[in-house]
């Protein structure tokens, strides 16, 4: 007897959940202050901000910038970035899990801190772009945790909160999803320690995607 979904979306963030891109992200903001002179952040602190829009991460990464220095900051990061992310790849695991919550007919979805332009090269890389429904990124709408990207996703795929799962690495999309009145899971193997992931609520702190696949198989 075939179990009925729980869950009509499933919505992924992307960097540390999804793409093993977290230590360079890190790395790449703290070059970006060393580059400027200003204090280079701990791979703590520089990992907290991932999954943030660009402007909140800096604000964040470099509090005492000025601001009107942000674009400089922010090309700085890029340049570091882009020098190394053909080195990234998906977590092992991720293309499979994704093709079987297609195959039980679950709309699946992105809701991420890139850019709209990084997010298409990337998907464009990893050849996933046509598996997802919808994304949103921090450039087009809200920035996490405000709920709107969530908010947008279900009313563009026809989702209720009840019927929809976000899945992130970090506070703020467990935030996000709480905001959005929607379920959570949180994964630990991404940018923030999993110590503070029970204060939002999540269905399971899930630590490996083989973990991650076997409770969306039993419970989504």
């Amino acid at each position: 007897m075939t179990r009925s979904r729980a869950f009509d979306l499933v919505v992924f963030d992307w960097d540390g959940t999804l793409f093993d891109s977290t230590a360079l992200i890190t790395r790449s903001i703290q070059a970006a202050c060393a580059d400027l002179g200003v204090t280079v952040p701990s791979r703590e602190q520089a990992s907290y901000v991932i999954g943030m829009g660009l402007v909140e991460a800096l604000e964040h990464a470099a509090p005492g910038l000025p601001r009107e220095r942000y674009p400089e900051l922010g090309q700085r990061y890029r340049h570091h970035y882009l020098e190394s992310q053909h080195q990234l790849v998906l977590f092992d695991g991720v293309l499979e899990l994704l093709h079987e919550l297609k195959g039980r007919n679950h709309a699946l979805a992105v809701a991420t801190g890139k850019s709209r332009k990084g997010l298409d090269e990337v998907l464009h890389t990893v050849q996933l772009r046509h598996v997802f429904d919808a994304t949103r990124t921090a450039d087009e709408t809200a920035s996490k945790p405000h709920p709107r990207m969530l908010l947008e996703l279900m009313a563009e795929l026809g989702a209720r909160p009840e019927r929809t799962l976000m899945i992130g690495d970090t506070t703020h999309d467990l935030l996000l999803a709480r905001n959005a009145g929607t379920a959570s899971l949180g994964v630990s193997y991404g940018a923030h320690e999993p110590d503070g992931f029970e204060a939002f609520g999540p269905r399971a702190v899930l630590h490996s995607v083989p973990q991650l696949r076997d409770w969306l198989s039993a419970h989504a």
